[in-house]
């Protein structure tokens, strides 16, 4: 598991190989990774986007951005935590992710990025 915090809002995420999948004729190692985000400040915030990068060891890179996570804009008030849980495919059995939250404070109503440290992808078959 790794973990980052960003302005009293901490970001934990813990990764699972799921396994081998062929889509178009091609071989795809499919992860799961799971998120927490904890708010550790004194004011209520919410995450309102995302932003993703996602690169795997033969060098592609896919970006993604969106709107909340899974389909939720959660609200944390401070002591407050969301999990939720997500995944996706690469095209080798190594791979990474890192990421940001657009989120706002509701107290000053600004809006401020909170960073997701960078995380391995890893097939445990891959490993030497």
């Amino acid at each position: 598991m790794v973990s980052q915090i960003t302005r009293g809002i901490k970001i934990s995420v813990l990764t699972s190989f799921e396994g081998t999948y062929f889509k178009n004729y091609k071989i795809h190692f499919a992860f799961s990774y799971q998120v927490t985000i904890e708010n550790h400040s004194k004011d209520s915030v919410q995450l309102n986007s995302r932003h993703w990068e996602i690169h795997d060891s033969l060098n592609n890179i896919e970006i993604v951005d969106g709107e909340g996570v899974i389909g939720k804009k959660p609200v944390l008030k401070p002591g407050e935590l969301h999990t939720y849980s997500s995944g996706c495919l690469l095209a080798s059995p190594y791979g990474a992710m890192k990421g940001y939250f657009n989120m706002i404070n509701f107290t000053s109503t600004k809006s401020f990025k909170v960073f997701i440290p960078t995380f391995k992808l890893c097939a445990p078959f891959a490993l030497n």
